[in-house]
Formats: structure tokens, sequence, C-alpha cells
């Protein structure tokens, strides 16, 4: 009988904990446009995904998070936002630039 109460106990604490979460959503993928009220990205599924921007969107990047500059096109994210009835609001942007390594040039041919 204790077993049963416990085993009611633990399963009612532990299904309340995935509740916590509340409305949050994450989304993630490649910046496809960015303005000052919204970010849209494709997903790896290719579903686009219009997140809209305010005043208190913290945004981060990737090595840098003191970092003042926004995503820019290309760049992959991931997002934490709100979401209400009709819209995603983003709460935080965590994104890495897209920026590739300069390629390095090829050596010059060999002389015989």
């Amino acid at each position: 009988m204790i077993r049963v109460i416990l085993l009611t106990v633990a399963l009612i604490v532990t299904s309340s904990t995935a509740w916590a979460h509340g409305s949050a959503q994450h989304v993630f993928g490649t910046v496809t446009a960015i303005d000052s009220t919204h970010i849209e990205v494709k997903t790896p599924k290719g579903a686009m995904m219009s997140v809209k921007v305010t005043k208190q969107t913290r945004f981060k990047e990737k090595g840098n998070p003191s970092s003042r500059e926004l995503p820019v096109i290309g760049d992959r994210v991931v997002i934490e936002a709100t979401k209400d009835a009709t819209t995603l609001t983003a709460t935080e942007v965590n994104y890495s630039s897209a920026k590739k390594a300069a390629v390095a040039a090829p050596p010059p041919p060999a002389t015989p």
C-alpha cells in the first residue's frame, strides 16, 4: 500500500514539472529575413517561422555574449519565444555567425 502511495505522489510531482515550461517555445534554424520588428527563420524541416522582436528581446552571439550586433541573413539561431493566440514573441535570440573562415590561397606550382 505504501508503494502505491509513493508511486502516486512521484507521478504527480513529475507530471507537474512538465507543465512548468508554460507558453515558451523554441524556434531554431537559419535567418532568412530580419528587421526591427521580426525575424524570419527557415527550420531544418523547411518550414518558415516568423517571430516578433520587441525592445525587451535579448540577443546573444555565440562566443561573444556581450556583442551588440544583431544576427544577419544566413546566421543560425535558437530563439526562445512566448506564444499567445496568434504570434510568437522572442524573449531571447541566441545566434552563431555564418561567416566562413577565409580560404587559404593554393600553394604555387612546383618548379622542376
